[in-house]
């Protein structure tokens, strides 16, 4: 009989990290079995996050949701406290109503456990199954097959206002309490806008382009959907407004930070200048760049 290969980190495309607590191991110092089944349904979360798809959102688009059916492990050494471990998952299957999801937790390059979940897509009133809907098919095969999962686009506000909209008000209304009359300005009419849209085609991610004086940009009103935060998505808008800014001609690009991203600008090369403020009273710093040509 042949024997079925072992599971290899190269197997998979996406991991989610995470790290052994001391809650989850049990009195012989291992993590406690039914951890392992909590690990796959976490990196379940991260795996829709790399899709670019807010579950909720997505689900709602989609007119379904989708149900447990089966969920096995198979154990092949333990994990301890501290170890950080990579959670892989990858699609095995997609039927008429039903996916398989594949999974391996890994420490470092050792395989410790394998897992399958069989979910059935279905009418969340009735719970009574439905075809999966093509577009979450084409998108769970087109991320295995190393597709891209969001179109990036930048624009004008005719062109893409409504889209990025969607997004600055779940974010800045909606999550952040800003008032609407406070997010709406005549700028936007004069900017150049970058949207991310999924494989739904929602918005996910946007931000906008100004020019403070000749040479001179300066990116506003950055926002990204809380589920999606972490995944990228601010970077790439950061990379499609200095892009344009340089096509402009611009040399130096400006912005306003809040402080809880000051962090992130830095690692894309802003320095902070002045001292901080508060603007729609949350607290914010000046950063801004050096553009090089390109």
């Amino acid at each position: 009989m042949e024997k079925t290969p072992l599971p290899r980190r190269a197997d998979f495309r996406f991991f989610e990290p995470l790290r052994v607590r001391w809650a989850e191991v049990d009195m012989q110092g291992i993590v406690f079995n039914a951890h392992y089944l909590m690990y796959f349904d976490t990196a379940m979360t991260g795996y829709w996050r790399a899709l670019a798809l807010p579950y909720a959102q997505a689900m709602a688009q989609l007119q379904g949701d989708l149900y447990v059916r089966k969920a096995g492990i198979e154990f092949h050494a333990s994990a301890r406290m501290d170890d950080s471990l990579a959670i892989g998952l990858r699609c095995a299957r997609i039927g008429n109503s039903s996916m398989s999801m594949a999974g391996a937790i890994f420490r470092g390059d050792q395989w410790l456990v394998t897992g399958e979940l069989i979910y059935v897509f279905a009418d969340p009133a009735t719970q009574t199954a439905r075809p999966v809907p093509p577009a979450l098919r084409a998108a769970m095969q087109g991320f295995d097959a190393g597709e891209a999962m969001t179109e990036m686009r930048t624009g004008d506000w005719t062109t893409l206002g409504e889209a990025a909209a969607a997004v600055r008000t779940a974010v800045f209304v909606e999550e952040q309490g800003i008032a609407r009359e406070d997010e709406w300005d005549q700028a936007d009419h004069t900017a150049v806008h970058a949207v991310a849209t999924n494989r739904l085609g929602q918005s996910v991610a946007t931000g906008r382009l100004l020019q403070d004086a000749p040479g001179v940009a300066r990116i506003g009103r950055m926002a990204v959907l809380r589920p999606l935060r972490g995944t990228g998505l601010g970077e790439q808008i950061i990379a499609a407004l200095e892009q344009a800014a340089r096509a402009r001609g611009d040399r130096t690009v400006c912005l306003n930070a809040q402080r809880s991203a000051e962090g992130f600008y830095r690692r894309l090369g802003y320095a902070p200048y002045g001292e901080p403020f508060d603007e729609v009273g949350i607290p914010h710093i000046a950063m801004r760049k050096a553009l090089a040509a390109g």
